[in-house]
């Protein structure tokens, strides 16, 4: 059972690695930005960080294994959502 705190440490080291390219490192950086908002309802940010990084996925510019580890994530992402219905 994971918890939005335990995913934000991926997504940060996801979005410093110099392997994936700059533009999507920047998208994963938000999303990061968006998982740390106190403000904002965990569906709401689950909701909007998931469209994030399936957006970063979809780049033609992205190595298989980054869009691989990106699609991990939003399986988490969305397994957190499911728990939290």
């Amino acid at each position: 059972m994971s918890e939005i705190k335990d995913i934000i440490p991926l997504v940060l080291e996801m979005s410093e690695d110099r392997r994936i390219p700059r533009n999507i490192r920047a998208k994963i950086a938000e999303a990061a930005e968006i998982l740390q908002k106190e403000e904002e309802t965990d569906s709401v940010k689950l909701s909007t960080v998931t469209s994030l990084l399936e957006e970063a996925s979809n780049d033609p510019n992205i190595a298989a294994f980054s869009r691989t580890e990106i699609w991990n994530l939003v399986s988490m992402l969305e397994s957190i959502q499911r728990e939290n219905e």
